[in-house]
């Protein structure tokens, strides 16, 4: 199999990247290097080339679709502290980007899998929510929810091409994927609170410290992206990933500092200091991943205390090179 990756550089991108390579698949990777880290590739391996480039070029994008098998659209603008900074460029890249990648998948009779997030639920607070539940967003004037609203549209845009026009492609809604190479500096809250943990500076709880999230290894994520992409029985679906182990955040920073063994302690931070004024938040995201147990048998294997580990050990092999 040829693929296409986009967004290779990135932290899911790049652990795709390898993934894909060590199944012996070569592997054609795009990326703008916005926020992406070209480290984060495997540049030497003989299988491997990226062309740098963004997804909002549609020639250069239906160039490199027709030179492969499947395209996994993982390039979009991300982390709250991009998107809140950076509104418009991040819904021009996240709902024209995909567009582009539909269009040449589409022309080129080559499969997609869409890289989507669990933001597409909003507010929704149930425990165990599945593909079909009801998104509850934000007013579309609060940037808050652009990147939601984005990744929405591509969701839409994507169910409209297979079933109109036949495209053979599966959406996969990701929930707080961590693990090595992931960046706190975008807002990511596990790197954030680790390298602040290590560094013995307060770990900042973003508003009350009682919203409860589920966090997944990208090591399990990954390999479910693959099969996924290559299942026809998911073609046209919309699937969960993630983990059902639930942490409140300020559970999650006493995780951290007693796994670092910090002498750090916390400070919560209103959401209108760290993100301006009129920012709002979920208070539960906890997914149901029935289907895709069904579908390919996913059952993460890593748990939480693996995950924090893990970066733990990354950022202490870099010297706190992923900074908060």
């Amino acid at each position: 199999m040829r693929a296409l990756v986009t967004g290779a550089a990135g932290f899911v991108g790049s652990h795709l990247v390898e993934h894909l390579l060590a199944d012996g698949h070569d592997v054609l990777g795009i990326d703008d290097l916005s926020t992406g880290q070209m480290s984060n590739l495997p540049t030497g391996h003989p299988g491997f080339r990226l062309v740098q480039g963004t997804i909002l070029d549609g020639s250069l994008v239906d160039d490199l679709v027709s030179d492969v098998d499947v395209v996994f659209h993982m390039a979009a603008a991300v982390g709250a502290f991009v998107i809140q900074e950076r509104t418009l460029q991040s819904l021009l890249t996240n709902v024209h980007g995909t567009e582009n990648v539909l269009d040449a998948a589409h022309r080129r009779g080559v499969r997609v899998l869409i890289a989507s997030t669990s933001e597409i639920y909003g507010k929704n607070t149930k425990v165990g929510l599945t593909e079909g539940d009801d998104r509850i967003i934000g007013s579309p004037l609060k940037s808050r929810w652009t990147y939601a609203e984005a990744k929405a549209i591509d969701e839409s845009l994507t169910c409209s091409y297979v079933r109109e026009l036949g495209l053979r492609a599966v959406i996969v809604r990701l929930f707080n994927t961590v693990g090595p190479r992931q960046s706190g500096r975008y807002g990511m809250v596990i790197p954030r609170l680790v390298a602040q943990a290590l560094e013995g500076r307060p770990l900042t709880i973003f508003g009350t410290g009682r919203q409860i999230r589920c966090f997944c290894h990208v090591a399990d994520v990954v390999p479910a992206v693959v099969r996924l992409a290559e299942l026809d029985r998911a073609q046209g679906m919309a699937v969960n990933l993630g983990s059902d182990e639930q942490v409140s955040i300020e559970e999650l920073a006493a995780r951290i500092i007693a796994m670092t063994g910090s002498s750090s302690g916390t400070v919560r931070v209103p959401y209108e200091e760290a993100y301006g004024p009129g920012y709002e938040d979920m208070q539960r995201r906890v997914p149901d991943c029935s289907r895709a147990r069904e579908l390919i048998g996913f059952r993460p294997q890593r748990t939480l205390d693996d995950i924090i580990r893990a970066v733990i050990d990354e950022q202490v092999r870099g010297g706190h090179a992923v900074t908060a």
